[in-house]
């Protein structure tokens, strides 16, 4: 499963990695919007698991769980969302975002063991720390699934190993010291940051939070291994509803476009 993640940081080109949250609007309509990820070039997706406190998220994301939570959207409906996308895209890696207590309410054991049947290849769960580890890391790993790590611009030299330290797939570096689909990050600082954290690790670094536009997103290709747009997808959702997949088509299309040919 790996292998998939490992792959789509291996084509020669940085990555577009891309967020939309489950259920959003409704858990049938989910599969559109995926399929529209795909089809715009995405190289990776991130699925948001809806959750009441997502500290972590801006106004927009915070929104999109409070429109999946009214459509009823369950754990059982993402991993059924899940199962049905690796079974339309058997080569697409899919990596579930969240909170830990959905991915632990029933035990860490039987959350990886339903990512796996999932088809799933990574997972980011936004607040259990490295120095937790145990909680999930353990577990996720057993199943061959990635646990994928955060590191932010307060993440310092004496702290990264911890960080490090039994991630895989790919480093997600937060380039704002805040929540997502805020402020962006000076170029020069993301620039700085990358050259630090690829000089402690050989995985890939993506970077994320308050990117919006293919111009922004082709300015941090140029520097790192992938770019991550959330907010601004998830937002095409708010609008357009279950009409939804066009627009994202279209938007991931621009973004994938740019990221791609960032350094031609």
């Amino acid at each position: 499963m790996t292998s998939r993640l490992s792959a789509a940081f291996a084509k020669g080109r940085p990555a577009l990695v891309t967020f939309v949250t489950a259920g959003d609007p409704t858990p049938d309509a989910t599969a559109s919007i995926l399929d529209a990820l795909v089809e715009g070039g995405a190289d990776v997706i991130e699925l948001g698991m809806p959750f009441t406190d997502p500290m972590a998220d801006g106004a927009a994301i915070q929104r999109a769980n409070l429109r999946s939570f009214a459509a009823g959207t369950k754990t059982a409906d993402i991993l059924a969302i899940a199962t049905a996308f690796r079974a339309r895209h058997p080569e697409v890696p899919l990596v579930l975002m969240g909170y830990a207590n959905p991915m632990t309410i029933r035990g860490a054991d039987w959350f990886a063991a339903e990512a796996v049947k999932a088809g799933v290849d990574g997972v980011i769960c936004v607040d259990i720390p490295p120095e937790e580890d145990r909680e999930l890391g353990p577990a996720l790993r057993a199943a061959g699934i990635s646990p994928i790590r955060l590191a932010t611009p307060t993440t310092d030299a004496a702290r990264l190993p911890a960080v490090l330290d039994g991630s895989s797939g790919f480093l997600y570096y937060v380039s704002v010291a805040g929540i997502t689909g805020q402020q962006q990050a000076a170029l020069g600082s993301i620039e700085e940051a990358v050259r630090r954290l690829k000089a402690a690790t050989d995985l890939p670094v993506a970077v994320g939070f308050g990117v919006r536009t293919p111009e922004q997103a082709a300015a941090i290709a140029k520097v790192a291994d992938g770019v991550v747009v959330g907010s601004a997808l998830v937002e095409l959702v708010g609008e357009h509803g279950a009409n939804a997949p066009g627009p994202v088509r279209d938007a991931t299309r621009a973004l994938a476009e740019a990221v791609h040919g960032a350094r031609s």
